[in-house]
C-alpha cells in the first residue's frame, strides 16, 4: 500500500554531513507519521527521529542538535540532515511510515530497503 525509496547514504569522515531522502508513494493519505531508524551490526533497530502529519517531532537523545528531519509535502518526501557525524552513527538507516485506520485504530508499518551510512576516517 505504501512504498518507500531511500537515497543519500555513503561514506563520510567524522564531523562531516549527509542528507538522506525518503520518497513515499501509494496510499500516502493513510500515513500518520514518518521517521528514520537505524541498525548497526549486532544491535537492535533504534528510533532516530519521527515526524507526525501535524509536524511534531521526537529525536533520540544521541542525535539531538546534530540531525534534523524535514518534509516536502508536494513531493511526499522526508529528509534527514545529518551534521557533525560520529563513528557511532555508522549504521543502516531505514525510512519508516506508519499508517492508521482512523475508524478502527489499526496501525501498519512500512519500511524502506535501507541505506548504508559509514562514518570513518
Amino acid at each position: 500500500q505504501v512504498q518507500l525509496v531511500e537515497s543519500g547514504g555513503g561514506l563520510v569522515q567524522p564531523g562531516g554531513s549527509l542528507r538522506l531522502s525518503c520518497a513515499a508513494s501509494g496510499s500516502i493519505f493513510s500515513i500518520y507519521a514518518m521517521g528514520w531508524y537505524r541498525q548497526a551490526p549486532g544491535n537492535e533497530r533504534e528510533l532516530v527521529v519521527v515526524i507526525t502529519s501535524g509536524g511534531s517531532t521526537n529525536y533520540a537523545d544521541s542525535v539531538k542538535g546534530r540531525f534534523t528531519i524535514s518534509r516536502d509535502n508536494a513531493k511526499n518526501t522526508v529528509y534527514l540532515q545529518m551534521n557533525s557525524l560520529k563513528p557511532e552513527d555508522t549504521a543502516v538507516y531505514y525510512c519508516n511510515a506508519e499508517a492508521r485506520v482512523v475508524t478502527s485504530g489499526q496501525k501498519y508499518d512500512y519500511w524502506g530497503q535501507g541505506t548504508q551510512v559509514t562514518v570513518s576516517s
